[in-house]
Parts: structure tokens; sequence; C-alpha cells
């Protein structure tokens, strides 16, 4: 595949934004519809200001996001439009929550109806080229993930794999998000005199990103709490295992370089000096990196693993070109290789 055409509906919105400013520059991709219902006929400009000088595509109506090689439905969690707007496309990647969950049960739990599309679940690939590379290569229907979800499975996946986490006891993970990953759409809790400067616990219980993490990591069971901070980008989960006792650094060390070596986009961030120690959201910001770190309690019974994203792009628009390029064939790294900002 080379020069291949991408659509994405939902063009306008954060992600969206992300996408394009990624698949401007990947050396695949040839030509780029954008779609949006709002703004069509309006310079991509108009959302995206960012991207002035970069391009001067004009969004269009979604009817005209037809018969792409790869189409990226951006669009609101709920809105179940794959149907209407992905039949023709040979590639679809998802980036709302609507195709994740593999169960039709799990979703009516978490999402409090039914879904409307229950026999076609099994036909997706949860998105997380790291956990399942191999079938998404293979894949024609991709979901992405949740930007929590992501955190928290990057965080705890090298402990799952090697057997070391408790699994008669619950992994309590904290994620503290940037104001974006509430979308475009503004709100009262998003009005910048009620958001600036806040530390709010707004889903102590019941996210539903706990329900990916549970899925893709058999066995263990999650208790997350999510809490806004003063970020406009950025999750850092901070997950509390249960491990069986007798582990130490050197076993943890070996579990995260067996899990991450050869992976792309992951770093292992563990310094015993500095103030950069540990996993940072801010060095991420507008990459696709995650960061990830751990720390051992000196009583033995507990890892603090920690996992630092840019919520739109690991967990959400930068991980969603990662799974085409696994589906196209393309170089990996291809259009993600910005590297973060620092300071």
């Amino acid at each position: 595949m080379s020069g291949v055409r991408v659509g994405i509906c939902g063009a306008a919105g954060y992600a969206g934004g992300e996408l394009l400013r990624n698949l401007l520059s990947h050396p695949r991709v040839g030509e780029i519809v954008a779609g949006s219902m709002t703004l069509a006929g309006k310079p991509v400009t108009a959302a995206h200001p960012n991207l002035r000088k970069r391009t001067d595509l004009a969004f269009v109506p979604y009817e005209s996001v037809r018969d792409c090689d790869v189409l990226f439905l951006s669009l609101p969690n709920g809105s179940h439009r794959f149907d209407e707007l992905g039949r023709t496309s040979k590639i679809v990647i998802d980036l709302s929550s609507d195709h994740r969950l593999r169960s039709a049960k799990a979703y009516a739990e978490w999402y409090g109806l039914a879904h409307p599309a229950p026999e076609h679940l099994k036909d997706w690939i949860y998105g997380i080229p790291e956990l399942h590379r191999a079938e998404i290569a293979k894949a024609t229907r991709v979901t992405g993930a949740g930007c929590n979800a992501t955190a928290t499975i990057l965080a705890l996946l090298p402990l799952h794999r090697a057997g070391l986490i408790d699994l008669a006891r619950p992994v309590v993970v904290e994620c503290k998000v940037g104001s974006s990953e509430g979308g475009r759409e503004a709100s009262e809790d998003s009005h910048h005199p009620e958001r600036v400067g806040v530390v709010r616990s707004f889903r102590p219980v019941g996210h539903r990103h706990t329900a990916e993490v549970e899925q893709e990591l058999p066995g263990v069971r999650v208790q997350l709490s999510v809490t806004a901070v003063e970020l406009v980008r950025g999750v850092l989960a901070t997950a509390h295992v249960p491990v069986r006792s007798g582990l130490d650094d050197k076993t943890l060390w070996r579990a995260y370089r067996e899990c991450y070596a050869d992976e792309p986009f992951v770093r292992i961030v563990k310094d015993r000096s500095g103030i950069f120690r540990y996993p940072e959201p801010k060095l991420v910001a507008g990459s696709n990196f995650a960061d990830v770190g751990f720390a051992l309690d000196p009583r033995g019974d507990r890892v603090v693993a920690l996992c630092a994203i840019d919520n739109l792009m690991k967990g959400a628009a930068g991980n969603g070109v990662q799974a085409m390029n696994v589906a196209c064939g393309f170089d990996e790294d291809a259009g993600l290789t910005f590297p973060g900002l620092h300071p």
C-alpha cells in the first residue's frame, strides 16, 4: 500500500486535529479527506490554527468521506455510525468507545444502554498495538482505546505478563487528567474559572475505562478513580499493585524490559536522581510516547506502577495512526516521530 487515501469523520474535534497533524507528515498518506458536519466548506485551519501553512484542506460533509483506504471515526461515544459511514472503506479505525468492549453485556453495564449491533463486536480488534499487534496487522476493523485505560494498561502490562500481580486483591489506580480529555465542546466544568487551579475528583468510582482494563488484563480487578488537574494535555496513571512477596528491583526491571524492549513508543523511566525520575505527562505532550515506571514498596507487598501519556496522542489519535501503520504494513513510527517538548 502506498499513497493511501485517508478519511476522518469528526476532523474538527481535538482528536481529529491531532489526526490531521500527524497524517499531514505521514510519508505513506497521499490524500486526506477531512469530514465535519458543522464546518463543511470552511478551511481546516478554522478549527486547527496550528496547521496554518501546513495545509489548504477544507472540511467536507460526511457523505463525501467515502471509499477510503483508511477511515478514522473520531466521533462522540455512542454515535454508532459505522454502518452509515464506514461500510465503503477498507480499514476503519473507530476512536470512540462504540466497539471497544467485546461483551454486549459489559457494554450495557458500563454505558447504560444496549449495544445496537452486538453481533458485530467480535469483528473489532482492540487497537493498542502493544497488546494486539499481530491481530491488528490482519484487521480491517480496529478500535481506539480509552486514554485512562491505555495509561493504566501500559503501566500494568509487564507485571501482568510476568505473573507478578496478586490477583486475589484489587489494583487501585488513580488517573490524573488534563482538560482536553473532555473534548472540544464546552461545559460548565470546563469553563475556565471553574477548571483552572483545580484538583477535582470527578469520577472516584465507576469510570467506564475500568471495563477496558479488566477486559485486556484478564483476572485483574481494577478500582479506578479519575481526578482533573491543571493540565490541558496528559494522563498520569498511578497504580497501586498488590504483588507476591519476595520481589526485588531486579525482577521488576526484567519484567519491564522483557515487555517493552522492542516497543517503539514505550520508554521505561526510572532514574536514581533528578527531577525526572518517574514518568511525567509534560514530557510526552504532543508525542505518541508512553513513559512507564515503577517503585517497589520497601514492605514488599506493593508495586506502584506509573504511566504518562498525552491523552490526545497515545490516548487517541497517535495510537490510531500507530494502529493504521500496523494494519497497512507501514513503518510503525511513520508520521509519529515528534518527541515531545521540554521545557
